[in-house]
């Protein structure tokens, strides 16, 4: 599967960002999709996921800040970002894991700057 990450931008301190990972097929299978921060150091930390039974993870960072949602309709996962912090700025992917089939798949990067 492709994914195509979108949404990225300029905000200043407390403004809000929608990140869209949209996926070329549907993934019928158990999979868990995620966002991730890449650090300056190249690692990439996972930010929120999202199971295909609707579970979500939050790194602790971005509680009560970030929401994820997936619209199966549209096989797209979205990023809700409030309340953003210059600590936020980094480029953010969207991973899909689907365990059916045994694959991972990256959508490419989406600049993501805090700063006023």
């Amino acid at each position: 599967v492709q994914l195509q990450a979108s949404g990225g931008g300029l905000v200043q301190p407390g403004g809000s960002l929608r990140l869209s990972c949209a996926a070329s097929e549907i993934i019928r299978s158990y999979n868990v999709m995620g966002w991730y921060r890449q650090t300056p150091e190249k690692r990439r930390d996972l930010v929120a996921s999202i199971t295909s039974g609707d579970s979500t993870y939050y790194a602790d960072s971005v509680k009560g800040r970030f929401t994820i949602s997936r619209d199966n309709a549209k096989n797209t996962v979205y990023l809700q970002m409030n309340s953003l912090k210059p600590e936020d700025t980094g480029v953010y992917y969207c991973k899909n894991r689907d365990y059916g089939r045994d694959v991972t798949s990256w959508g490419q990067g989406t600049q993501v700057t805090v700063s006023s």
